[in-house]
């Protein structure tokens, strides 16, 4: 018994056993071809995807690496900054130190670039030695006064050894007393009581000019003005002051300061006294 499909499928047998051997061939070389093909698109991708999977490791790494300079650069730009600021803090700490708020102990410690500056002191005068001098302790800044009184001025003679600055009186120049066994000049104990009553245990303002022949700060001294306060406004000249009580004389010699008033107004004030 013969089946119908059986026969189409040995027909079909036939027609492909009867193709000649070159189509055979080519068939054999065109799967070659596919599976070479099929290797070569497979190692592509392969390479492709290592390829894409490299670069975004490079990538990675390179913006690590930029994180990380930045983050160095920033790190040296703060300390760099740190450093600056902390040195201008330090030198404008030392200047208001030592412009407003470190003492001048003695004449020693005035330097010729304060004398140069003509710089004004504030201070308290501790005793007078003569009708045209006195002893000066310098008090600078706050602190010396109530409400924010911490500082305190030397009373006792031992305490005030090397801590006060000998000034001379610009511009004026009063009788002397006994010196050296030399006998008083007419009027010293007047001018000299006066001077006592007029300054010693108060607040002086002087302008530090030069320093004489035996160290001596010559110095434009004022008093301290009756309402607002003395770096405000200029008080009232003490030179001036003794010479129209009388105490006193203009200077005239040599090197001789009468600050921002004149040697008219000094002479003016002595005829007006007489």
């Amino acid at each position: 018994m013969r089946l119908p499909w059986r026969q189409k499928q040995q027909a079909s047998e036939e027609c492909t056993s009867s193709l000649p051997s070159e189509q055979r061939g080519l068939g054999a070389r065109w799967s070659a071809t596919k599976d070479t093909l099929k290797t070569h698109v497979a190692t592509a991708h392969a390479n492709t995807k290592y390829t894409f999977q490299e670069h975004n490791a490079n990538v990675r790494k390179r913006l690590r690496a930029k994180a990380y300079e930045i983050g160095s650069r920033t790190a040296a730009y703060l300390v760099l900054s740190g450093f600056f600021l902390g040195s201008v803090s330090t030198l404008g700490v030392t200047f208001v130190y030592r412009r407003y708020f470190r003492r001048l102990r003695t004449a020693e410690w005035v330097t010729p670039d304060v004398l140069r500056r003509k710089r004004w002191v504030r201070g308290v005068v501790t005793s007078v030695g003569d009708a045209d001098n006195f002893r000066l302790y310098h008090t600078p800044g706050f602190g010396w006064r109530w409400p924010l009184k911490f500082r305190r001025i030397p009373t006792l003679n031992k305490e005030l050894k090397e801590q006060t600055i000998h000034v001379r009186i610009a511009g004026v120049d009063a009788p002397e007393g006994s010196h050296f066994g030399r006998e008083a000049q007419p009027y010293a104990v007047e001018a000299l009581a006066w001077l006592k009553d007029a300054i010693e245990g108060r607040v002086v303002y002087c302008q530090l000019v030069r320093r004489d022949q035996y160290s001596r700060i010559v110095s434009m001294v004022t008093l301290p003005p009756p309402f607002l306060p003395g770096w405000l406004i200029t008080g009232r000249s003490l030179a001036l002051e003794m010479i129209r009580a009388g105490t006193g004389l203009t200077y005239e010699q040599a090197g001789a300061e009468y600050g921002k008033y004149g040697k008219g107004e000094f002479l003016r004030a002595e005829a007006e006294s007489r």
